[in-house]
């Protein structure tokens, strides 16, 4: 055999061309197919296949139709799709969007609610489909596996996705303070879950400091680690932009490509020191578009909102794709029927315990009018789709447990993302019809101006607390936080006095700014915030 020869049986160089120029033009074809579908769905308001389930199905069709064909192999080389182009291509711009179109306004006035979701919650659904998984694993209901392997699956379900439930909110009208309140705790609970899930996966490589306090200190460390590098790399962008002045000298193309790098600068960092480059990179979204995008031109603006909307847009479409892809090409491990089924039903139970308990203290501190109501509740827990995060965190137990336990894992996962996106997605609007939190009917609370600029509601330090009088323990009890409410500076305020003067270019009392302090921009951009309510006629 002549020297570099490939191996006998090898494809050549010339067709591993030829099969990844086809593999492209198969993913462009699908790709634009899932658009132009997605288009004809939501013009048309067809809410019972909503466009993450469009592209689901387009996967399935194609993979399957491949395997039937007996061309299987060929396909797959053609689709070659490699888990690093996962999580350094699409991950990260769905995740930087994720936090880079937050609304200040309701997400700031809900955010402690929020927190208590995403955190409290989600570390309590964890917990239980862990558990869960694990006891009826020893009385053999389902596929056994060891207490950390079942806690890393746990971890990894808990990271809801509700990409296609918010959609529907947008088009149906349901309240801002819902809408807040399921895109903020989607948004930090996959902090969250990755954080727990990374925590697992050490505590299995190292058996011998398997303890609660070990357990603690190393999910503190991975997530207030891999935040406190996004927050860090977001203002020193922040300050970069500030003073550099590249939009005053008309460097627009500077200006936009030093933006865009920002975000994968952080997202290596974190990954570089062993820590999540997903939390880095989504905290690193939230503090540049506070303080770094009010320092951009406003042509800098109107492009760099395009570009990662756009891009979350492709990389998101080519995810559910690819998953429905994956599903009909791949061999998975149906052996264990019973472990996907009984996941099913421990992630719903898991998701009623994170919901309805965290409703309950979030209902401790508010005042009666802010309280969530047994609606609210309802569409919370059915809001709990998985997505993206889930399969990702899937994809990498594969290689993190090679005994077959994560391929099962993978199956299930994969299984649970299917059946809540077309069942559950599709049933969203008829959902939020029945529990009538949509429309002109919705319990929907105005605030003020008043009210908005000082993020009133459940804000960290500022917790609103009415109607405390009263003989029990509880009115005690919420003296006492009114107490420490009133000795303690609001974050608002901290923003308005020392952090927007120090890290933007604007007054933080302008006329231009809005009551949250973000920059009146033109309106080709109030339409790219993805995640945005539409405006409703309510004369």
């Amino acid at each position: 055999m002549a020297a570099g020869a490939p191996p006998h049986g090898a494809p050549t160089v010339e067709e591993q061309e030829e099969a990844a120029g086809v593999g492209i033009l198969l993913q462009i074809s699908m790709l634009v197919l899932a658009f132009v579908l997605g288009h004809l769905l939501r013009r048309r308001r067809v809410y019972y296949l909503p466009e993450a389930s469009a592209s689901l199905l387009i996967g399935l069709i194609v993979g399957g139709l491949a395997s039937i064909s007996n061309t299987q192999k060929s396909t797959r080389r053609w689709f070659n799709f490699r888990e690093e182009l996962f999580f350094l291509f699409l991950l990260p711009p769905i995740i930087f969007q994720s936090g880079f179109s937050l609304a200040p306004i309701p997400f700031f006035s809900n955010f402690g609610a929020i927190i208590t979701f995403a955190i409290v919650g989600t570390f309590i659904a964890s917990i239980v489909t862990g558990v869960l998984v694990y006891l009826f694993g020893l009385i053999h209901l389902v596929y056994k596996m060891p207490l950390i392997e079942s806690m890393m699956f746990g971890a990894l379900v808990s990271a809801t996705d509700p990409v296609t439930v918010l959609s529907i909110f947008q088009e149906l009208g349901t309240d801002v303070d819902l809408y807040a309140l399921v895109f903020g705790e989607s948004v930090l609970n996959d902090a969250m879950a990755i954080s727990l899930y990374r925590t697992m996966a050490s505590l299995r490589t190292n058996a011998s400091s398997q303890n609660i306090f070990v357990v603690i200190l190393r999910f503190l460390e991975n997530f207030f680690g891999s935040m406190s590098t996004g927050v860090g790399a977001g203002f020193i962008s922040a300050l970069l932009f500030k003073y550099s002045t590249l939009g005053v000298e008309n460097l627009y193309n500077l200006e936009s490509c030093l933006f865009v790098l920002f975000p994968y600068f952080s997202y290596m960092l974190a990954e570089g020191f062993g820590l999540s480059g997903i939390v880095s990179i989504l905290f690193t979204g939230i503090v540049m578009k506070r303080y770094t995008f009010p320092n951009l031109s406003e042509d800098s603006q109107r492009f760099t909102a395009s570009l990662f909307h756009l891009l979350s847009s492709l990389a998101e479409t080519f995810v559910f794709i690819y998953m429905g892809f994956d599903i009909a090409m791949e061999h998975q491990s149906w052996s264990h029927i019973g472990f996907i089924f009984f996941s099913i039903i421990f992630i719903l139970v898991a998701r009623a315990a994170n919901v309805f308990s965290c409703a309950f203290l979030v209902n401790l501190v508010r005042p009666p009018h802010r309280k969530i109501s047994r609606q609210y509740k309802q569409a919370l827990w059915y809001s709990g789709l998985r997505g993206a995060m889930a399969f990702a965190l899937a994809l990498q137990s594969v290689h993190d447990l090679p005994e077959g336990h994560g391929q099962t894992i993978l199956s299930a996962t994969i299984s649970i993302i299917v059946l809540t996106v077309l069942l559950i997605g599709g049933s969203t609007s008829t959902m939020l019809e029945a529990l009538h939190v949509v429309g002109d009917g919705n319990n929907a609370h105005p605030r003020s101006l008043e009210d908005q600029e000082n993020f009133e509601g459940d804000n960290v330090g500022n917790i609103e607390l009415n109607n405390v009088e009263g003989s029990s323990s509880a009115s005690k009890f919420k003296l006492k936080l009114r107490e420490i409410q009133r000795s303690t500076p609001s974050f608002a305020t901290l923003d308005r006095r020392y952090l927007t003067p120090f890290f933007t270019s604007r007054n933080s009392d302008s006329d231009d700014d809005d009551p949250n302090g973000a920059p009146q921009r033109p309106n080709e951009l109030q339409g790219l915030e993805s995640h945005r309510l539409p405006t409703r006629d309510t004369d």
